[in-house]
């Protein structure tokens, strides 16, 4: 079993939230979104109806720890084209996130492609820079579960220059080997740095709230990822995410709300 599958296992309602996934002391969001839609999926496959996740949205209610978490599912309608479910993740009475996912079958939502965004020229992901643990980023130990390969044109905030252009693009997979599938979309949308940082901003963006969609079930091979904000006004932003699968087929895509702690700007000339 992978990493991610283990860190995914649910066993009457409850799940143990380990420290090879969190960002500082928090978990990440994006594990927590596939779980609670595994969780959703496994109940609506249960009930004899879709187990394909087209759509999410999540609050998140208080940060996560490592630690023992239950699982509450709630199936909120079963149709012959969606069906809905709602998951709430706790830790002792505190509510972590509420997550409500829409299902359907992929295979037949997946096609004709009538309009589909390009995927974004990256160099080889062996001339791209790897995301890796250490100075800043030492305690995001999720680092250690992803092999990200940041474009050398997104990645002057590394170098104390940041751009300020409010886009960073990626190579992304999981560094155990673990293919993609639709269950892992929602850990890939919240797993890139955030945007921020290409103000300069390197500290913790907390989501406040997220939406997303999947699009088609990812092909084998390494996932190219673009993220982007167009608005950071006092301590929030909106970061909007897509991924490309190896085909260059859009799979999954996102928008997000979350605060930020942003460095002066700089002066003008």
């Amino acid at each position: 079993m992978s990493e991610f599958d283990d860190a995914l296992t649910i066993t009457d309602g409850r799940v143990e939230l380990t420290d090879g996934w969190v960002i500082g002391e928090a978990v990440n969001g994006g594990l927590l979104m596939s779980l609670a839609t595994k969780a959703a999926s496994d109940a609506l496959d249960a009930a004899g109806s879709h187990a394909d996740p087209v759509a999410f949205s999540t609050t998140f209610l208080h940060a996560a720890q490592p630690g023992a978490a239950t699982v509450e599912t709630e199936i909120l309608r079963t149709g012959r084209s969606f069906s809905t479910a709602e998951v709430t993740v706790r830790q002792g009475e505190t509510a972590a996130l509420r997550h409500s996912a829409t299902f359907a079958d992929l295979d037949r939502n997946s096609e004709p492609v009538h309009l589909q965004e390009a995927p974004p020229e990256l160099p080889d992901p062996e001339v791209c820079a790897p995301a890796a643990r250490g100075g800043f980023a030492e305690k995001i130990r999720l680092l250690d579960r992803l092999d990200m390969r940041i474009d050398p044109a997104t990645v002057g905030w590394a170098l104390g220059q940041p751009a300020r252009d409010g886009e960073m693009r990626a190579w992304i997979r999981f560094a155990d080997g673990r293919e993609p599938d639709a269950l892992s979309l929602p850990f890939f949308l919240d797993a890139m740095p955030p945007v921020t940082f290409t103000f300069g901003a390197l500290g913790w963006a907390p989501t406040i709230a997220f939406s997303g969609h999947v699009r088609s079930r990812p092909a084998p091979g390494w996932l190219r990822m673009r993220i982007t904000t167009r608005n950071v006004i006092g301590g929030l932003f909106e970061e909007d995410a897509v991924v490309w699968d190896s085909r260059g087929a859009v799979v999954a895509q996102s928008r997000q709300l979350a605060g930020v702690r942003m460095p002066a700007a700089p002066e003008s000339a």
